[in-house]
């Protein structure tokens, strides 16, 4: 099984990109998305200046408790910048959502109540809020962070949508907001 039939299987379909956006990012921006893969996990993340974005983290079911996403994290921590994710709020009918944000907590992140973002989930043309993580040694502005989920938005999340998904992105006011 490839890394994104793995990825696939793994994530709603709510969350995933299409194969060809991620084969995409990782081709046109290799100074920026990356892969780190085995046969025990898959991160698929950016970097940049100022902060790394994990997109997926995966660690396989039979390694999961071995400290794999532990390392994977602090492989990123190590670069010193702030790490920001996206995650779906617990569902209760589905207990890995609660256990994902128990390791992100254990981890250090924080969840910023400031920002509101809708992905646009374009492989099932649905809208899905989800809470910004992060984390970092150094306090953060409301303000920096949501600089950097504007970047993500337009550099990653929207890039060849037009040409893959045959449509134009939302504009990024309408995805991303700030609240009190």
């Amino acid at each position: 099984m490839d890394w994104f039939e793995r990825l696939n299987g793994y994530f709603p379909v709510e969350e995933m990109k299409a194969k060809e956006q991620m084969k995409a990012l990782l081709k046109d921006k290799p100074n920026h998305y990356y892969k780190d893969e085995s046969d025990l996990h898959i991160m698929m993340y950016a970097e940049f200046a100022e902060f790394v974005f994990v997109d997926f983290l995966w660690v396989s079911e039979k390694a999961r408790g071995k400290g794999i996403g532990k390392k994977l994290i602090q492989q990123l921590k190590d670069k010193r910048k702030t790490i920001i994710l996206e995650v779906e709020p617990v569902d209760e009918n589905n207990e890995d959502t609660e256990k994902r944000l128990r390791f992100y907590f254990r981890e250090g992140f924080k969840v910023s109540k400031t920002i509101s973002y809708t992905f646009q989930a374009l492989v099932s043309h649905s809208e899905t809020e989800l809470d910004i993580m992060y984390w970092d040694e150094r306090d953060k502005t409301d303000e920096q962070l949501f600089n950097y989920m504007i970047t993500i938005y337009e550099e990653i999340h929207s890039y060849k949508q037009k040409q893959i998904y045959g449509y134009d992105p939302k504009p990024t006011n309408e995805v991303l907001k700030m609240v009190n």
